[in-house]
């Protein structure tokens, strides 16, 4: 019995120095990787059903309430709802329990080279929560309540009817130059005039609005928070506002409308992570009209996955579908809205974990990172198939990408990446550079890791790279400006923050360059704390100099900001 305890001893000292010196190599995944992915879910405030499994450690009820919320605050993001391994590993309890409290409590307190942060000694979790996080993942997961079609229509409001709604356009605005500005802590949007800079008003939203979206014909705006609130607000009103809202589930990313000649304006899709599910809706009410699950097997090991959250959508104008991303199982779904009632669609595997993305320059070629596979997909809209897999730098986070005539290589995509410095520059023309389309031609190297969005224009000759989750500060709170032309000579610099002259001693971070529908200027947050200034800096493109600051009390949190005109054409 002594030398079966000493046994233990060593081996739980064992694992710590091991992951210790894991800790201290700080391998795996980067800073800017570890803050994107633990981010908060909107799940951590859902009723759910406790289970306990019978083998594992004792909990009371308020500590199992704690922890549920600690992990869906810090850990969901990474293994899942059901923690069934996402970009993370699987925590349930037929592996966990097995492991023992000792290596988790060691395992969550020093992390791991894999990609697992240091809870505990990074002074995150407190040691008494770090032994609770390692009862409760050997506890049966709990199972967050489903969301149908009596539950969708139970919050969908439509706040003006289509009929009573203006029949032309009732204000003065330049409304392809407006900015749906995302605040994201505040749980609302900032319309803001591109002409003038000034807030047009101020909407409430959805907790976090992730993205906005326009419709074909550039009337409505549709944006959709993290809690799967989707707003509707029609920009022809004398000052626009909300005319339908629905909630489409707990947690969601992604909202469209269709595009397709003869279809426009007339359906809305949105995506959710949670349940994993998109939902079809009228384009003019967002009545929920058609939905269906992506639960189903993975791209590679064929095995079931039941959680695969839908990522990012698109909607093509090669023909009546939307391309639909599902994350875990690593597909895209073509879906064929033309009859909804009888829906078809085409499924294309690619790889892992598929995320964002955007169109090449001609609209036929849909470019999605696979952001934990290192990979980007190419899919071809119009011939329904994939086109191409190409190996990029670790972590792929374009945003939408960046499409540009390089001098060499002709029409490229370019993606940046959470997990290095470099940004990937992908041919795109199989037509006159056939020996370049869909492979890497270039990597360029950029200022830091941790970047979230890249962006260009057809009549800029820039290309801008934020570094807004790198852990230097100096790095972080500013922009990276290529010379398309010139890229061999490097980047330069933008101290974003530093122009946007705040002092109140908020740690900024800039991020989402955005040009103006002009293509002349280019439109940067400065997202601070929710108790701090932040603020709105704009670029003059062409001499690279501060334009113009837009501060105000209620920009809370600015993160993204898309312009009416790029977004409704899908020019980046």
């Amino acid at each position: 019995m002594k030398n079966r305890r000493l046994t233990q001893v060593a081996a739980v000292v064992l694992t710590t120095l091991s992951l210790v010196a894991f800790a201290q190599e700080k391998k795996g995944v980067t800073p800017g990787e570890a803050n994107y992915q633990a981010a908060p879910s909107p799940l951590a405030n859902v009723p759910m059903v406790q289970s306990t499994h019978p083998n594992a450690p004792k909990m009371t009820r308020a500590e199992f309430d704690e922890a549920r919320d600690i992990y869906f605050q810090r850990c969901a993001g990474c293994h899942g709802v059901l923690r069934k391994g996402a970009t993370g590993k699987p925590l349930t309890p037929d592996i966990t329990i097995a492991k023992g409290s000792e290596y988790l409590k060691t395992f969550i307190n020093y992390g791991s080279p894999a990609g697992m942060p240091n809870w505990g000694t990074s002074g995150d979790l407190t040691e008494a929560q770090v032994d609770l996080m390692a009862r409760y993942v050997q506890q049966d997961p709990p199972q967050p309540p489903e969301w149908g079609m009596a539950d969708m229509k139970s919050t969908w409001k439509v706040l003006i009817k289509p009929e009573d709604r203006p029949k032309k356009k009732m204000n003065s605005l330049n409304i392809s130059n407006i900015f749906s500005t995302t605040l994201r802590d505040a749980g609302e949007v900032a319309l803001i005039d591109g002409d003038s800079k000034q807030i047009i008003s101020i909407l409430k939203t959805g907790y976090a609005v992730h993205i906005s979206r326009i419709s074909a014909s550039g009337r409505y705006l549709f944006v959709i928070g993290r809690d799967a609130k989707v707003n509707m607000i029609d920009l022809w009103m004398e000052k626009p506002d909300t005319v339908a809202e629905i909630r489409v589930g707990l947690e969601a990313r992604s909202v469209e409308s269709s595009k397709f000649k003869g279809y426009e304006d007339k359906f809305v899709i949105a995506g959710d992570y949670w349940p994993p599910q998109y939902v079809i809706m009228k384009g003019d009410t967002l009545e929920p009209l058609k939905i269906v699950s992506t639960r189903g097997m993975t791209v590679d090991t064929q095995e079931y996955h039941p959680e695969p959250r839908v990522a990012s959508i698109v909607s093509s104008e090669y023909k009546p579908e939307f391309l639909v991303n599902v994350k875990e199982t690593g597909k895209t779904m073509l879906v064929d809205y033309s009859d909804i009632n009888a829906l078809k669609t085409t499924e294309i595997g690619s790889a892992r974990y598929l995320h964002d993305g955007g169109w090449d320059a001609s609209k036929r070629y849909f470019m999605v990172a696979a952001n934990n596979s290192n990979k980007i997909t190419v899919i071809d809209a119009k011939l329904n198939k994939l086109a191409a897999i190409v190996d990029v730098g670790k972590t792929p986070h374009p945003g939408r990408g960046a499409n540009f005539v390089h001098p060499t290589f002709g029409p490229v995509w370019a993606t940046s990446h959470l997990g290095d410095e470099s940004i990937s520059l992908i041919g795109t023309d199989p037509v006159k550079h056939k020996q370049f389309a869909f492979k890497k031609v270039a990597d360029l190297a950029g200022q830091g890791g941790g970047s979230l969005f890249i962006k260009s224009h057809p009549k800029s000759q820039h290309l801008y790279v934020d570094t807004a989750l790198n852990p230097d500060p100096a790095v972080s709170q500013s922009i990276a400006v290529f010379d398309i032309k010139n890229l061999d000579k490097g980047f330069t610099v933008l101290p974003i923050a530093k122009w946007a002259g705040i002092t109140d001693g908020g740690a900024m971070r800039a991020l989402q360059p955005d040009f103006n529908k002009a293509g002349d200027e280019v439109w940067i947050s400065v997202w601070s704390a929710k108790d701090k200034q932040s603020a709105m800096v704009v670029v003059d493109d062409k001499t690279l100099t501060l334009k113009a600051v837009i501060k105000d009390p209620r920009l809370i949190t600015p993160t993204g900001h898309f312009n009416v005109h790029n977004t409704q054409h899908d020019v980046y």
